[in-house]
């Protein structure tokens, strides 16, 4: 029956007309839907898996991407929305996302709009055109870009810290006060000239053997020595010694004596820091004006000092190495790896800690031919050799004693290298290429036997080095997927190696590189061995520290404790009975509980 405009009825002589009606086209709402929720699975799945969002962080990095972009491309060409309707939905949201991006705090683009603004922006469009896909073109498309806007938007009220281990973005409100800024506002200048003079009474001996030269250990090992450690720590916890803010870095601490060294950004000056290990008092810094950032690292310094009885040597992430006097902090000399090595500083900074061998200082710059590792006579700073390396690796140059001839191991993209540490000569090249980033340190196990810890999905292969009339070789014992400690560095003890794997510490047979336990999680934390107790000491990404038995039949945790706040990269230090621990915005000393021998203290603790 067909309506009848009013006034039509028996005896009118209009004829009646029909009412013109517009039938509304619904939305083709499933590819909408499909897409949001591969964003969802592809985002969030990963964490469940083996290994966790760090093996598969590709997935979890381009597959919300790829859906937003989908879902952009499904709106104009497979939605059934009407012609006008899909061109201004689609310059709409093009000019949403420009918005955006040009007002947003600079930490937010990169890694914050790949992460957060397109997938948040892009999904609540294609929620609420599906849930309205049935409504008329300007209800259903005004709304949807009305709240897409708002998702959109809410990036500009956000900045970024830099990303956790398993990827997710560390942000805060845009008009909060950083970890940095607040350091900087609330610092005390002390007095230069009193400490100093401290520093020349007391630090001579100290540097002439120091406890901590460099980078995990003289060795590279992340393995202390020393008095044997009480486990019950309910009864016995560890005391505080002190606390105090830093600037944000990346770096660890060397040691000697009562004094500690480390490197630190502060505001638009990267520092190097030498502190009193007693107090966490500041006796001297060296500031350049140079600054680097990254969105998912954050800024600062990436490498930690290295320390002889004449100089420490440091390298900056944009490129700066430099030696300066131990005692005074005045510089020595100086040298821009960038302009040395013809590159520009990678995509994380120049990482790489310097190593000592003889008269020479050794880095790793990445450089193209000849410019990969560079050596620099200690005193002078004059280049001594160079040798060819990989271009991308975020590993230290390692100082090891393999066969019986001492080496320098230096672990690149490419595969591990061997040169000889007073000309550059390769003695051997074991070629093993990685397409991503490599992280980690090679690890010895004895007079023969190296480790090559690879991140994602690669896993890690033990390889044996043999010498023939002084010519090198090496063979693959076994590679092990199992373990993919990205850039966790490893620890053994007693024929067991023991590393964190997406998160978790796990035990593996040195001898087959089967797995003996996986338990506990720590996030991308630090693992460090106290040999002579048995023990494992883990500081965990969130900054707890954990005391656990170094034993292949079982995870036993022992301990633990919050011992800063913030995320936790860094390597722990442990000299004698004292933990030093530091992030990119804490630094603190413990007191660890000694264990009585026969009924007595090792040592007289303060």
């Amino acid at each position: 029956m067909n309506d009848i405009t009013p006034g039509d009825g028996p005896g009118d002589p209009t004829p009646a007309r029909p009412i013109a009606t517009t039938a509304v086209r619904t939305l083709r709402s499933w590819p909408a839907l499909l897409l949001i929720a591969l964003g969802v699975l592809t985002r969030f799945g990963p964490g469940f898996l083996e290994g966790g969002m760090s093996t598969y962080f590709l997935v979890g990095l381009i597959g919300p991407l790829l859906c937003s972009v989908l879902i952009l491309l499904w709106w104009p060409a497979a939605s059934r929305a009407t012609g006008q309707e899909r061109l201004w939905g689609f310059v709409a949201l093009l000019a949403f996302v420009s918005a955006t991006v040009a007002l947003a705090d600079p930490s937010m683009r990169g890694p914050g709009t790949i992460q957060l603004t397109l997938p948040m922006g892009m999904g609540i469009f294609a929620l609420v055109v599906t849930v309205l896909a049935a409504r008329r073109p300007i209800v259903r498309t005004g709304l949807a870009l009305l709240l897409a806007g708002v998702g959109f938007g809410f990036s500009l009220l956000l900045r970024n810290e830099g990303a956790n281990g398993e990827y997710w973005l560390d942000t805060r409100w845009r008009w909060s006060r950083s970890a940095e800024e607040a350091m900087l506002a609330d610092r005390k200048q002390e007095a230069p000239s009193q400490a100093i003079q401290a520093v020349r009474a007391t630090n001579a001996l100290s540097l002439a053997n120091p406890e901590w030269p460099g980078f995990r250990g003289a060795d590279r090992a992340a393995r202390a020595r020393g008095p044997l450690i009480a486990t019950n720590w309910i009864a016995q916890p560890p005391r505080q010694l002190w606390k105090i803010p830093v600037g944000p870095a990346w770096s660890s601490f060397a040691v000697a004596g009562k004094f500690l060294f480390t490197q630190e950004q502060r505001g638009r000056l990267e520092t190097v820091v030498c502190y009193d290990a007693t107090t966490g008092r500041e006796v001297w810094t060296q500031q350049m004006e140079v600054r680097f950032d990254d969105p998912l690292g954050g800024p600062g310094p990436r490498a930690t000092p290295a320390l002889t009885s004449d100089g420490l040597y440091a390298s900056g992430a944009t490129g700066l190495f430099f030696c300066l006097n131990p005692i005074t902090g005045h510089v020595v000399w100086l040298h821009d790896l960038a302009k040395v090595a013809g590159r520009k500083p990678p995509g994380w900074g120049f990482s790489a800690s310097p190593a000592i061998a003889g008269s020479v200082v050794i880095i790793y710059a990445g450089g193209a031919g000849d410019k990969g590792v560079l050596a620099f006579n200690l005193e002078s700073g004059a280049p001594i050799w160079s040798a060819a390396a990989g271009n991308d690796s975020y590993s230290s140059p390692q100082v090891s004693i393999i066969a019986g001839v001492e080496m320098v191991l230096m672990l690149t993209n490419e595969g591990l290298v061997f040169l000889d540490p007073a000309t550059g000569k390769e003695r051997l090249n074991y070629p093993w290429k990685y397409s991503s980033y490599r992280a980690l340190q090679p690890h010895v196990i004895g007079d023969d036997t190296v480790l090559l810890p690879t991140g994602m999905s690669t896993g890690t292969r033990a390889i044996r080095v043999t010498k023939t009339n002084d010519q090198f070789a090496a063979a693959e014992l076994w590679t092990s997927r199992i373990l993919k400690p990205d850039f966790t560095d490893l620890v053994s003890h007693q024929g067991y190696l023991y590393a964190i794997d997406g998160g978790i510490l796990t035990c593996v047979d040195l001898r087959s590189g089967e797995r003996r336990w996986k338990g506990g999680r720590y996030g991308k934390g630090q693992v460090l061995l106290l040999e002579d107790s048995g023990l494992l000491l883990v500081l965990t990404e969130q900054g707890r520290v954990v005391l656990l038995r170094a034993e292949p039949t079982a995870h036993t945790e022992l301990g633990s404790f919050k011992a800063i706040e913030g995320k936790t990269w860094n390597h722990p230090v442990v000299v004698g009975d004292r933990l030093y621990v530091r992030n990119a915005q804490e630094a603190a000393c413990y007191v660890l509980p000694l264990a009585e021998v026969q009924g007595k203290p090792q040592i007289k603790q303060e």
